[in-house]
């Protein structure tokens, strides 16, 4: 206490002309060039001494509001006197000679408030927390932004700007410099970024919107659409590149935008529709590279892919157009309308192929070009010519690709094969009509023994199963499953078999009617030996399956026919109904078409393509007279005695008598798919309008696309079985009656 009482009072003058001295001092090593402003400790320690003594002497001697005062004096006296003229004096010699000079007075009034802070040190942690006063450094900023940044800040943004315009031409600036004064502008926003965002960022903007929008017009002008937009990616990482080396990060996203609105938004139909080098020529020209490139920018801006897109979708559908066309052509041109064109669908399959690969490659996968190639592929795959529509072409691909035979592929071959297949599969509207032939198909391979690997036809079962479901498989899965457990029963019954005195090898495959297509099945007369066999298989089924019906299909059956034609013996590889043919001209018998028609009792339509196949096929074993490649009633046919062979084994193939699909069976089968879909909803919806009720039944069926009136004329059905009735008020609406 002693102590205090005995404390020297320093008068305000005195005081502050110690310090005048040490911040003269100051200002001369500033001016000087000093970067790093050196004061001894001795000396630093009296003036801070000197200050904090003038602080804490009691009222009325305590200057700490005179002192505060005077610290603010001194900035402004030094940045009005000094520093402001320098500037002043290098406006107008040239944006770096300007901006350096700026560099300069910035950085030292960084060191001067430093050095006053550390003096003065005192009055910030007492004196300017009482009264609640701008800090010592704040109050230096402020004086800098009033005196120095208010008058210059408009000469220093157009002089960064002419810089930052230098070096997108290509010329080589300061950017330590440059980022020393964005550092400048972002301080002046005292802990903000106002001050660099409305004097510094605003005003680059609009320069880089004038800049990119005159280097738009040179390019649009002058180069392909691939060279422009190598220009504009360029254009973009550079800017990205230019935040990143001098300006303030938060600028990143509006700079860029800025550019990508000038050089891409509002050209980018031009550059998609140039002609000679816009979208559809790089996808042509399989440019993957521009595509990529392309892609990348457009997906920079909002909705920039959909008329990319939509070009693209345009352009796979006029690919697909072309194998459509070019298959009319060859039609037109004569060539026989089959149900088997693998020509076609091998096209089709490329085209789908490669522009996936497009999409997942050039495009990222990205959805928009998803849907694209969807869409194109929805159009083309349904667009069918001349008289097979296209369900029934992939269906005959698929057999082609899973019979012995058939495609000579590896499994590896297969499996690509059938996973492309139901690639275009998926596109089809009308999967109920290829689930129909599709089934067909696999029938004939599995009873006939055509099917070349049980695995690859579980493996196409499994992949439709996939993509549409357990329900639209059922009935192929069962019939495998038929044939799996018809080698258990056929192996009891070949035991039985080899108990009895027969001349036959006979064996029986039962099948389960709701799995197999139905087929025609001629009441066809058989010989003794098989109807022997027949009674036996049927004693020992009935006696083991008691519920169970049994009906016989001829028309699938085959057998291995020995014909002995002068010295030597063939086996023949036949149908069942062939074999019985064949058995009618043993000895040497002359029969005509209507004897025939007898003996074997079978209709005309069946017994025409049965003599075709033995008397006009490759193998003729049946001679016809009068020759010719027709069958008429008025034919007569022996066995040929002049048959001969190089082959000892040999197949005659028979036409069906089944068409590849019942068109009538499908037309049911939808009708009953669609009613089923309006109870459902109806019994959920209890009312509905006619509109909503045609959309919800459209988004219910997968398997096929009716048209609106089917679906209507499926309504009026259940009206007048009365599931459903007209409401009173308004005919258009319908109700449910449960």
């Amino acid at each position: 206490m002693a102590a205090n009482q005995n404390q020297r009072i320093i008068p305000l003058d005195d005081g502050w002309n110690d310090v005048k001295k040490a911040i003269d001092k100051l200002e001369e090593m500033l001016d000087g060039g000093m970067t790093r402003s050196k004061f001894a400790t001795n000396e630093y320690i009296g003036i801070y001494t000197t200050c904090y003594d003038m602080c804490t002497q009691r009222s009325p001697y305590n200057w700490s509001r005179e002192l505060y005062q005077r610290h603010g004096d001194t900035i402004e006296s030094y940045l009005t006197s000094t520093v402001l003229p320098a500037l002043r004096e290098k406006t107008g010699q040239g944006g770096t000679i300007l901006l350096a000079e700026l560099q300069i007075r910035w950085t030292n009034h960084q060191i001067m408030n430093k050095w006053l802070k550390k003096f003065f040190v005192y009055l910030d942690r007492y004196y300017v927390k009482h009264h609640t006063l701008p800090t010592l450094s704040q109050a230096g900023l402020r004086s800098f932004r009033t005196h120095i940044y208010e008058e210059t800040k408009s000469d220093a943004t157009d002089s960064i700007l002419h810089l930052i315009n230098s070096e997108r031409e290509g010329e080589i600036i300061d950017k330590s410099l440059v980022k020393s004064i964005v550092e400048l502008f972002e301080s002046m926003g005292m802990g903000s970024l106002d001050a660099y965002n409305s004097d510094l960022e605003d005003p680059l903007l609009e320069s880089t919107r004038e800049y990119y929008a005159k280097k738009r017009q040179d390019w649009i002008a002058t180069d392909s659409t691939p060279d422009y937009l190598i220009k504009a990616e360029a254009a973009l990482n550079e800017e990205r590149n230019r935040v990143a080396d001098y300006l303030n990060q938060s600028s990143e996203s509006k700079l860029l935008k800025v550019v990508e609105e000038e050089i891409l938004e509002k050209v980018e139909s031009v550059l998609l529709e140039k002609e000679g080098s816009g979208c559809r020529v790089l996808l042509a020209n399989d440019k993957s590279e521009d595509l990529q490139r392309m892609f990348r920018l457009f997906s920079r801006l909002e909705n920039g892919l959909n008329p990319m897109a939509s070009i693209v979708e345009n352009f796979i559908t006029g690919m697909g157009l072309d194998v459509i066309n070019r298959r009319q052509a060859r039609l037109d041109g004569g060539e026989k309308d089959k149900p088997d064109d693998p020509k076609f669908v091998k096209a089709l399959i490329d085209l789908h192929e490669k522009y996936l690969g497009v999409v997942k490659k050039d495009f990222s996968g990205h959805s928009l070009f998803q849907k694209a190639l969807k869409d194109a592929f929805v159009e083309i795959v349904n667009k069918d010519i001349g008289a097979h529509t296209n369900a029934e072409l992939m269906s005959t691909y698929c057999d082609r690709v899973l019979k012995s035979g058939g495609e000579k592929l590896s499994e590896t071959e297969v499996e690509e094969s059938l996973d492309r297949i139901v690639q275009l599969f998926s596109y089809l509207t009308d999967k109920d009509l290829f689930a129909d032939i599709y089934r067909n198909h696999l029938a004939k391979r599995l009873l006939n023994q055509r099917s070349a690997s049980d695995d690859a036809e579980k493996v196409m079962i499994a992949k439709l199963k996939m993509q549409c479901g357990t329900h639209f498989t059922s009935k192929m899965e069962g019939m495998l499953a038929d044939l799996a457990v018809g080698v258990e029963q056929r192996n009891e019954f070949e035991a039985k078999m080899r108990e009895q005195v027969t001349k036959l090898d006979f064996s029986v495959q039962v099948l389960t009617t709701g799995f197999w297509p139905t087929y025609k099945s001629p009441e066809v007369a058989l010989t003794p030996d098989m109807s022997t066999c027949m009674d036996l298989f049927r004693d020992w089924h009935d006696n083991k399956h008691q519920k169970r019906k049994l009906t016989w299909v001829f028309s699938l059956g085959n057998a291995s026919v020995r014909a002995s034609f002068g010295k030597k013996s063939y086996d023949l590889q036949v149908t069942t109904l062939q074999a019985v043919a064949l058995n009618a001209f043993n000895d040497g018998k002359t029969l005509s078409f209507a004897e025939m028609k007898e003996l074997l009792n079978v209709d005309e339509s069946i017994l025409k393509p049965l003599m075709h196949s033995l008397s006009c096929g490759k193998y003729k074993v049946v001679s016809k007279s009068p020759a010719s490649n027709k069958i008429n009633p008025t034919d007569k046919f022996t066995a040929n005695v002049k048959f001969s062979s190089n082959m000892r084994k040999i197949r005659i193939p028979m036409a069906s008598l089944d068409a590849s699909h019942n068109t009538k069976r499908v037309e049911e089968d939808r009708s009953i798919a669609i009613e089923a879909a309006i109870v459902r909803i109806m019994k959920a919806r209890k009312t509905l309008q006619h509109q909503q009720l045609i959309a919800e039944v459209l988004s219910q069926l997968a398997f096929f696309k009716p048209q609106p009136r089917v679906i209507k004329k499926r309504i009026e059905a259940l009206i007048e079985r009365e599931y459903l009735e007209r409401s009173g008020d308004n005919t258009n609406v319908y109700n449910y009656l449960a």
